[in-house]
């Protein structure tokens, strides 16, 4: 599987929502959570997490659930679980992408525009996923919707940028569209496979919602007078020093 190291795109203004989403990701994990240690992890999901059977009211036919639903809708679910997280690898694979991603799309907007819309590509993401299973009764917890409102978004104005990826010991410097392409094709095939499923698993067509939201609503939250500072924006823009798929070195002998 192909990981991302970094991008080759400069941070201009320091990203503060993208750490603060960070930082209180990483404190929900911690206090309300419990470090994923029982019971708190799994009283934390069932209170945060969002059940799209919860939210439309469907009747609980199909399996038994792991969570109580008393027929109240938790609206504000909706939020919350995007701050909710399964385990310690699910949290610091969703950090490293915000991380990666999240502070040249802040530059596009200015931190409160980016505070909106990061939460708003995690409301398309959630309420994507409950059109695609309205009535399952499994919690949907994980920033991974927003996050994929964020690389929608980074899709849309940074293509050409390259990000360096780890792959079978190896390390490759590929334009984002092509690394991000990979990713929404991968959620596609996920989400169409898992169509039925009664179990859980992970959440797909949030995936696919969040990236499709950022792509659009970067449309509207975008500022051209903080996106012209990048060097890198757009299609227009000169290609990067390093070519498509050229190992990068480690040192003067050396390569990954």
């Amino acid at each position: 599987m192909m990981f991302p190291i970094r991008d080759e795109n400069p941070q201009i203004n320091v990203p503060y929502v993208t750490y603060a989403f960070i930082a209180l990701n990483v404190l929900a994990w911690l206090g309300l959570q419990g470090m994923g240690v029982e019971p708190a992890l799994t009283q934390s999901v069932c209170q945060f997490g969002l059940i799209p059977a919860d939210l439309t009211s469907q009747e609980l036919v199909r399996t038994r659930p792991m969570c109580a639903i008393d027929g109240n809708p938790d609206w504000y679910t909706l939020v919350s679980s995007v701050f909710m997280h399964g385990s310690w690898m699910h949290l610091i694979g969703n950090m490293w992408f915000l991380w990666i991603f999240g502070n040249n799309v802040e530059d596009s907007m200015g931190s409160t525009r980016f505070a909106i819309f990061y939460l708003v590509s995690g409301v398309a993401a959630s309420a994507t996923q409950i059109v695609a299973d309205t009535g399952s009764v499994v919690p949907m917890v994980g920033a991974s919707g927003a996050i994929g409102g964020v690389m929608g978004a980074y899709i849309v104005l940074y293509p050409k940028v390259h990000v360096h990826m780890f792959f079978l010991f190896r390390t490759f410097a590929i334009p984002a569209i092509l690394m991000l392409g990979y990713w929404i094709v991968m959620q596609l095939v996920g989400g169409f496979t898992s169509i039925g499923s009664t179990g859980g698993g992970v959440a797909f067509w949030a995936h696919i919602g969040g990236f499709v939201a950022g792509m659009a609503l970067i449309l509207v939250f975008k500022n051209e007078t903080l996106l012209a500072q990048h060097p890198y924006r757009g299609w227009k823009q000169s290609d990067h020093r390093e070519k498509v798929w050229q190992k990068v070195p480690t040192g003067k002998d050396g390569w990954h």
